[in-house]
């Protein structure tokens, strides 16, 4: 979840550091600090907070060096303080990590009877304690490092710098991702390739359990067992991840509004032009008892959705789970069962585990990712992109509608496969698809509106969304975001469980705000509304014209949507749970893009 950077450059590297670190602060946004090698002395500045903060600090306190490492922090051991930012020193070493040394307390134990004793809460600082403990027996940076990296347990990648050694970087990597990029007479390494953008568009991306011994004329990569390993280096297209807010107040508001456009790029990749659908030819799903969906948070409930689609369009039954409990249950796979993991990253921890719990288990994996370079990519037997380009704000938004996309074009294929859909049906249904992104156009224009809506619901300490069908999970998507950026309390909830306990929650200051299209459900979810407006609730009905023109009456407020093909509406209705999210965040003045206590990319446990 944390940050990382490293540059082995020919100019002074620091503000190279910082201009990189503001492209990763979405994975944290604790503290932030910056190490580097100057005339062989080591030396860091660490600040608490934003990295304006030490940005701030290097005007009075300037750090030069051509050679440096740099960490945005997300706390997971020890409180955001400055004496637990990174990085990490001990006499010769300083240390980055993202990620969570398992085993820190039985190496600090170690420490201790060899007299060394932490001075920070963090697990990180025991790495530097190490390598310094083999230094000090008389082994050289790259072989204390190596002896260090020998003895960590968990999930993590690392990148060490030394006193004394400006043209060396050790790198690692187990579980969280690292990257290699190569430039003229300089080398970088980034959690990612956002990055490492502006300065390389040449990278290698280390395997699980590789480390690599960096100087300024390349990169000695070893794999786990320490042979020398040849990994691919690939070129990326540095425009793909651009990340500006070209205009927008927030990174959030830029993404929200990008959807038609990111959703048509996808359509054109999934919907050939005579109406087929252009996936791989071994996603045959006929002979298939059973699909497992694996992820967490906002991919969970796209799962949740997808869920509907595959059962009803496809009837092929579908088990879906949060990735954090899958592998702990150890469930039984059927041999004729795939399992399909969703992420935006592509390297969630839980979800990563999750998929290599399954790898041996079932007929096939298939990945569906934001990142084809990223690790769960690698690691599935398929895996397939969403097309969403690089996402910024903590709050997913364009990778949820584009995820929904994906997940919906793999259902109408198994639907086609096992002989539940025809050629007309299956034409029908690309048809419904393709006239998303002009519907969503429509939907952004309910924005002003919207922000209007969200002066009240600010006031609000709770709400509750409602929903019917594969318009539930989107209810549970929008009390999520509204949540994670407002941090109102929020629940979403079937709308015909309201009756049994959450209808007690109900007066008449909870709004509550109904999906609810003028669908073959739409009566059933109308007769759950009226039970909250019976007892004084202020109900935002969002449906199209029908749904409004029939059951607007007694409403605190109405949304309308344009009419949309019933499967597919929850691809249209996340855009006004979406809005109402970050204008109600807006309005209370809240930080949209970097929501306290969390980070973008969640790469540990």
């Amino acid at each position: 979840m944390c940050g990382i950077i490293g540059v082995l450059g020919s100019h002074e590297v620091a503000p190279l550091l910082v201009e990189s670190l503001k492209r990763l602060e979405y994975r944290g946004y604790d503290s932030a600090g910056i190490a580097t090698v100057n005339d062989g002395r080591l030396d860091r500045r660490r600040a608490v907070g934003k990295l304006v903060n030490l940005s701030d600090l290097l005007v009075h306190e300037p750090l030069l060096g051509k050679s440096g490492i740099g960490h945005t922090r997300w706390a997971t051991h020890g409180a955001a303080t400055t004496h637990n930012a990174h990085p990490h020193r001990s006499g010769p070493v300083a240390v980055v990590h993202n990620g969570i040394i398992e085993n820190f307390r039985e190496l600090r134990a170690e420490l201790a009877e060899a007299g060394i004793h932490p001075e920070t809460d963090t697990d990180t600082e025991t790495v530097a304690l190490l390598t310094r403990l083999h230094m000090d027996r008389g082994l050289p940076p790259r072989e204390a490092a190596v002896a260090a990296l020998r003895q960590l347990e968990g999930a993590f990648a690392l990148l060490w710098l030394f006193d004394g050694e400006p043209d060396l970087m050790v790198a690692a990597r187990r579980g969280s991702p690292l990257a290699i990029g190569y430039g003229a007479g300089e080398m970088y390494v980034g959690s990612d390739a956002i990055a490492l953008a502006p300065m390389t568009d040449q990278i290698t991306y280390l395997d699980e359990g590789d480390y690599a011994f960096i100087t300024r004329a390349g990169a000695e990569i070893f794999d786990a067992e320490g042979r020398r390993a040849n990994r691919d280096r690939q070129q990326i297209d540095t425009g793909a991840v651009t990340v500006e807010k070209a205009g927008y107040k927030h990174f959030m508001a830029k993404e929200i509004a990008e959807q038609p456009a990111v959703l048509g790029d996808a359509l054109r990749h999934y919907l050939r032009p005579d109406g087929s659908l252009n996936l791989p030819e071994e996603l045959d799903f006929s002979g298939l008892d059973r699909l497992t969906l694996v992820a967490c948070g906002t991919a969970y409930y796209a799962c949740a959705v997808a869920k509907y689609w595959f059962e009803s369009l496809a009837r092929l039954p579908v088990e879906i789970d949060v990735a954090s409990e899958f592998r702990y249950r150890e469930p039984p796979l059927p041999a004729k069962s795939w399992a399909l993991f969703v992420s935006q990253s592509g390297e969630t921890a839980d979800t990563l585990a999750a998929l290599r719990y399954c790898a041996e288990r079932v007929e096939k994996t298939v990945a569906v990712i934001n990142v084809p370079s990223s690790t769960m990519a690698r690691e599935a037997d398929l895996a397939l992109p969403i097309h969403a380009g690089v996402e910024v704000g903590v709050a997913s938004t364009k990778a949820f509608t584009c995820q929904l996309l994906t997940l919906a074009v793999l259902a109408l294929k198994a639907g086609r496969d096992r002989g539940v859909l025809s050629e007309a049906d299956l034409a029908a249904h690309a048809d419904a698809l393709r006239a998303l992104p002009g519907l969503m156009n429509t939907a952004l224009g309910l924005s002003d509106d919207i922000a209007r809506l969200a002066e009240s619901l600010a006031e609000a300490q709770d709400v509750l969304f409602l929903g019917r069908g594969p318009l539930y999970p989107l209810a549970l998507e929008g009390a999520l975001k509204l949540k994670e950026i407002s941090y109102i309390h929020a629940e979403g909830y079937a709308s015909g469980e309201l009756k049994h306990g959450p209808i007690a929650l109900i007066e008449r200051s909870v709004p509550v705000i109904v999906f609810a299209p003028h669908d073959r459900l739409f009566d059933k979810t109308v007769s759950n509304m009226q039970e909250v407006m019976a007892r004084h609730g202020q109900v935002l009905l969002v449906s199209d014209a029908k749904g409004l023109q029939a059951a607007e009456q007694g409403t605190w407020a109405r949304l309308k949507l344009p009419e949309v093909a019933e499967p597919f509406a929850p691809i249209l209705y996340a855009l006004p749970a979406q809005l109402i999210a970050y204008h109600t965040a807006c309005a209370k003045g809240t930080d949209v893009d970097q929501p306290r206590n969390l980070a973008k990319s969640v790469t540990v446990e």
